[in-house]
């Protein structure tokens, strides 16, 4: 296989990785979804990750129908791989990709429940050891760096689930080779391979210090020696007294011709300095020989430990983002489905924890509670900056994620496998070109063989009230016609009458302000019931919060239009509810 096989991968880049890695290295680092080498050779790392992901997960990004959904996707694996243990297990996470099969999607989620499992099984100061383990030689690549993680974490006492194969390395063999690997990171060997060949070096570099300063040991030596027949054991108390050498090696480095005391100091430094250096070489040859037999005997061993720290880096990020969520494996069904008990948007619990759990519907499920069974479409109305949306993208995240295999934010959740995710935020950019560019993008999906989930936020955002009702309702009745699932968020439910049999419509509801002039929402949905917008909560917080009497009057003039006892009423219930806190 040539590296312009392989999905993104032109003649510039193709030539770029052959100038910095090689062919087989290059490809090497493709298979094995090792971002960071192709990101070193000078490739954008953008671009790295797209060709990994299309390497790892195949078609699997195809699922993702619009730029809104693909967004929906990069933030859940950005999340996820910010509780990635070790860099190689965020290159790993980057690339996962949905799955387009069952059996793959069952098979990652069950490994991923299982990490997850072993993950809550052990206690804090446990998991601290364990994070600590991978951290301490995450800065380095290489074989020795595994090793030592894998020694590290065996050291820990974890043993059961995941860990299980650290607990089966031949943990002696492991640690020879560890440090066999460690000295020959080095372009030599490195400092701690060996004691003789640290002594020799140690040795080298005291005499070539000497002897870039060859005048000044000139002059204490001759200082030192009352005549010259003490010239020559003036120097060997010299050099002896600097350095390791031994006393023979400097005696037979010593000339027996130089004409003057710094000739023979120079002639005797430079010489020594050449057969240590000459000693270093082949004490170097002969440990490195030593430690490469070494890790060749170790090699199953060290393979094995390699593969089994990426194994369980992987598993341990994944379940450290599960639990600090926690996220529960999602039912695979066979029907169409999308159901969810108990759902929390990830973004909201990433900011500050802080989620009403809701429940919600499309399709057949039989998670039981009040969610309707059976509608293909839902339509979603309430009050302005009620949580639709929110809730719109947690019907995405949950979806996306059990694609992936990977557990979801509810209590329970049921999904059917479909074959394109439409996902569509609302954009306020009113003009043809966008009604149209939005059309092409949702409407294909629909229109293919395949399962299709459509999650369209406010389209009438995009074009006039009395056509954008036209429009959504046309949506609706192809979503059904069509047997996809939808939920779709709008303001014009009204004007959709009459809907498809199987679609239904349901309200979230603004319940007031708080005392501290917030909107007050209950965001679970009530189904079958049309939302309402609420303008008058919205236009009695301006009237409360007026800076002069002119802008009072200017909101109560609005009050007026929504309804002024109204507006009179929420005022005096933020009030009451004020006076009833303190």
């Amino acid at each position: 296989m040539r590296l312009e096989d392989y999905w993104g991968v032109g003649p510039k880049t193709a030539t770029l990785l052959r100038e910095e890695l090689g062919e087989e290295a290059a490809i090497r680092a493709i298979e094995a979804a090792d971002g960071r080498t192709l990101v070193t050779a000078g490739l954008p790392s953008g671009r790295a990750t797209r060709i990994l992901r299309r390497v790892r997960g195949g078609d699997g990004m195809d699922l993702l129908a619009t730029r809104d959904a693909r967004s929906v996707y990069r933030d859940l694996v950005s999340l996820a791989e910010s509780y990635a243990v070790t860099t190689y297990a965020a290159d790993r996470i980057r690339v996962l990709t949905p799955l387009r099969s069952r059996e793959a999607v069952e098979e990652r989620l069950d490994d991923v429940t299982a990490a997850v499992d072993s993950w809550r099984a052990l206690d804090d100061e446990t998991r601290e050891a364990v994070v600590a383990a991978f951290e301490a030689h995450d800065d380095r690549a290489g074989r020795a760096a595994a090793v030592e993680t894998a020694l590290a974490l065996r050291e820990t006492g974890v043993s059961e689930g995941i860990f299980a194969p650290l607990a089966d390395l031949d943990g002696e063999t492991l640690r020879e080779a560890a440090t066999a690997l460690r000295a020959l990171e080095a372009e030599g060997v490195g400092e701690g391979g060996d004691e003789e060949l640290d002594r020799l070096r140690e040795a080298l570099g005291q005499v070539e210090d000497m002897a870039a300063d060859a005048s000044s040991v000139a002059e204490s030596v001759q200082s030192s020696a009352r005549d010259p027949s003490e010239f020559r054991d003036a120097m060997l108390r010299e050099v002896t007294g600097e350095t390791s050498v031994e006393r023979a090696a400097v005696r037979d480095a010593m000339p027996d011709d130089a004409i003057d005391t710094t000739a023979f100091v120079t002639e005797t430094l430079r010489t020594l300095a050449a057969d240590l250096r000459e000693q270093v070489e082949e004490r170097e040859r002969s440990v490195r020989e030593s430690l490469e037999e070494r890790v060749e005997e170790g090699g199953d061993a060290v393979e094995v430990a390699v593969e089994t720290v990426d194994d369980v880096a992987l598993e341990v990020s994944l379940a450290r983002f599960a639990v600090a969520f926690d996220l529960r494996p999602p039912t695979l069904v066979e029907g169409d489905a999308l159901a969810m008990r108990g759902a929390r948007n990830l973004d909201l619990l990433a900011a500050d924890g802080r989620v009403q759990p809701v429940d919600y519907a499309v399709g057949d499920h039989s998670l039981g509670g009040d969610a309707p069974s059976g509608d293909r479409v839902a339509v979603l109305t309430g009050a302005n900056s009620g949580g639709k949306t929110t809730l719109l993208e947690t019907l995405c995240q949950v979806a996306l994620l059990a694609h992936m295999g990977l557990p979801v934010p509810a209590e329970e959740c049921e999904v059917g496998l479909v074959d394109s995710l439409v996902f569509h935020r609302r954009h306020a950019s009113f003009n043809a070109g966008v009604l149209e560019s939005t059309l092409r993008s949702v409407v294909p999906p629909l229109t293919t063989e395949g399962r299709t989930l459509m999650l369209v936020d406010e389209f009438e955002a995009i074009t006039e009230p009395g056509s954008a009702a036209d429009l959504l309702h046309g949506l609706v009745t192809l979503t059904v016609e069509r047997d996809a699932l939808g939920a779709y968020v709008t303001h014009l439910a009204e004007d959709l009458e009459p809907l498809p049999e199987v679609a239904r419509v349901d309200g979230i509801f603004a319940e007031g302000l708080t005392p501290d002039l917030e909107l007050e929402v209950d965001y679970q949905p009530r189904f079958g019931t049309v939302g309402r917008s609420t303008p008058e909560f919205i236009v009695s917080r301006l009237v409360a919060e007026a800076g002069d009497t002119s802008e009072r009057m200017g909101f109560e003039t609005l009050a007026s239009a929504v309804g002024q006892e109204v507006v009179q009423r929420t005022l005096a219930d933020v009030r009451w509810s004020g006076e009833e806190s303190d």
